[in-house]
């Protein structure tokens, strides 16, 4: 009893604690997102603009719409305000809400996402394990393999991708996100490969030395000296040492996926927030720059809270709140 509740007072505190962190990150990066308007040369008006001509009223109307005659701390007031109640502002160059910009590309790049981590974890697991417990030809050979998926861009994967399998085998199309669920999922196969294969190497990469380090800890000479068998060793104990390592790169997983579909989304014309966010830099379309800046930060953020709150479950040998 006195130990449970011991064990939810240090839930709580660690909770709380995080969530305060979560807030003054969240603060800190929306003030930065909202200061780059402000350091951008020029009148922000004209910047907004993106350069063209505009008559003195229309000039009026953007520095009204954005209130750009206030002064910014009170600019910067009534804009998170609004993000706080879900307004991003209006999108200069498609002239609608921001909000509805983002919301109608979500299911498309969290699909994308999901496909892509799901390869990420499967394929990085599986190669790292393989690699850690076969030294010799096997450990080199994923070794190299890792090497050149971290080395080669998502994009060059994309087209090499969209040669072999789209154009020369025609087994998957090579540009849009389908409609429906098996037709998307048809069309974001290779994107989610693409996506994938370079933080799948990364996670081999990862895995293989957190299984390597749990290899030889004192606990498995033991263990193998009582004669249990190998398989038993890797699978309760070894394996389950090493995922504290794998969670934490886990948490950079997620937020690394979502800022790397600006470019496979592009390569293969899927209609998502990446593509949305390199359409929105080309025209300089701010206001929607700054909502998906802000929405990639507070992934990342909820993401490191959720690898802390896992890690212990992964191995009680960690101590919650450890890596903060």
């Amino acid at each position: 009893m006195g130990r449970g509740h011991r064990r939810g007072g240090l839930m709580a505190r660690f909770l709380l604690r995080r969530l305060a962190g979560m807030v003054a990150i969240l603060g800190a990066a929306s003030f930065l997102v909202f200061g780059a308007l402000q350091l951008a040369p020029g009148d922000p008006a004209s910047f907004l603009l993106s350069g063209r001509s505009a008559t003195p009223e229309a000039i009026a109307a953007i520095r009204a719409q954005y209130r750009l005659d206030d002064p910014v701390p009170v600019q910067y007031l009534h804009w998170i305000g609004g993000v706080l109640t879900g307004d991003f502002g209006r999108s200069v160059q498609f002239r609608s809400d921001v909000g509805g910009l983002i919301a109608a590309r979500v299911p498309v790049t969290l699909t994308l996402i999901g496909m892509a981590f799901a390869l990420t974890m499967v394929l990085g697991l599986a190669f790292g394990v393989w690699s850690a417990i076969r030294p010799g030809l096997v450990d080199k050979s994923v070794l190299v393999g890792s090497s050149v998926a971290v080395a080669t861009p998502s994009f060059v994967l994309g087209f090499v991708l969209i040669a072999v399998f789209s154009v020369n085998l025609g087994w998957f199309p090579s540009i849009g996100a389908g409609e429906g669920l098996a037709d998307r999922l048809h069309h974001l196969t290779l994107p989610a490969v693409a996506l994938a294969l370079t933080f799948a190497g990364v996670l081999a990469r990862v895995s293989r030395t957190a299984m390597i380090d749990q290899l030889g800890q004192e606990y498995v000479t033991v263990a193998r000296g009582r004669g249990v068998p190998e398989r038993a060793i890797v699978r309760r104990h070894v394996l389950r040492g090493a995922m504290t390592v794998t969670l934490t790169y886990g948490g950079l997983l997620v937020p690394g996926l979502l800022v790397s579909t600006v470019l496979v989304e592009t390569t293969f014309g899927v209609n998502g927030l990446g593509q949305l966010l390199q359409y929105s830099v080309t025209v300089k379309d701010f206001p929607v720059v700054q909502a998906l800046t802000l929405l990639t930060v507070a992934v990342f953020v909820v993401t490191n809270l959720v690898v802390d709150l896992l890690a212990p479950l992964a191995d009680p040998r960690v101590r919650l709140g450890a890596r903060t």
